[in-house]
This record gives structure tokens, C-alpha cells and sequence, in this order.
């Protein structure tokens, strides 16, 4: 098998400036896989924040499984994301040392396991927003000319 992308954070990277990347497991149930496998997931307000040396991803949505019946999740329970104990340690640091934050960026099934991929972010400003677009805007214009021609 390969790597099917469930959803990704668009998001994130119009709000932060995107650093250091990690492959991160999840600890689900048997309805939230599920769900994830029929891409009814929501990553957009999710965070992930690190307590007492572990892992959770925050605020990430994951609908209820349709036949579910009474053994259904919460949809924005909070889900433990799995890291080994060196990378976790080299995210306390930066987040403590440098100011970043974590933030998840795509959601992906590989070989069967569900994946969140993490990055290292710091907040852009106002003005670093109106420069992407701007720049997006010309490459656009620029793609159009190309193709009249």
C-alpha cells in the first residue's frame, strides 16, 4: 500500500511560517479509524501541545461513524499522538528556547496506520499574510499570460 492524504491544513500555512516537519502516529478507536477512512476529518482549529512528556493533538474533528450506534467517539476528544522520546524532547526545547508552536499540518493513511504530520511554526504577521497572497496573485496572472499565449 502507499500513502492516501486524508485532509490537510491549509490553514497553517497561511498563518505560520512552517519549520521543522514530523511523521507523528495516532491513538484512535475503532469508529474514529473509521471515520478517518471515509476522510470526514477536520484539521483546520486543531493544535497540538505537548504535557507531561507526551503528545496530544487538540481540537482536531472527527465525525461520528454513521453506524456507530452507542459505541461512538467524541468528535474533538483529545487524541494522543505518538513521537519517539528524542523528538519529543527536541520540541520541548524549541518551544520552551525559541517561541514556536506546534501545529498539524495533513492527516494521512500509510500501510493502514493513520498519521498526523506536525510541524515546528512560528506566527506570521499581518503584512508576511498580504506578501503571500500578493505573491500568489502574480504567479497566478503570470500562468494565465503564459497560457492565452
Amino acid at each position: 500500500m502507499g500513502k492516501k492524504i486524508i485532509t490537510t491544513n491549509k490553514k497553517a500555512f497561511h498563518e505560520y511560517h512552517i519549520f521543522d516537519k514530523y511523521e507523528a502516529g495516532m491513538v484512535l478507536t475503532g469508529t474514529e479509524i473509521k471515520s478517518v477512512r471515509k476522510c470526514a476529518v477536520n484539521l483546520k482549529d486543531s493544535f497540538v501541545r505537548i504535557e507531561e512528556g507526551e503528545v496530544f493533538l487538540y481540537n482536531c474533528h472527527i465525525s461520528l461513524y454513521e453506524q456507530g450506534n452507542r459505541y461512538n467517539h467524541e468528535e474533538k476528544r483529545v487524541r494522543k499522538l505518538l513521537l519517539n522520546k528524542k523528538e519529543i524532547e527536541k520540541l520541548i526545547g524549541k518551544i520552551k528556547k525559541d517561541g514556536y508552536s506546534i501545529v498539524p499540518l495533513e492527516m494521512y493513511l500509510e500501510n493502514g496506520w493513520a498519521k498526523v504530520q506536525i510541524a515546528l511554526s512560528k506566527g506570521k504577521k499581518l503584512y508576511d499574510k498580504r506578501e503571500d497572497l500578493a505573491k500568489k496573485a502574480q504567479v497566478r496572472d503570470v500562468e494565465r499570460s503564459v497560457k492565452l499565449k
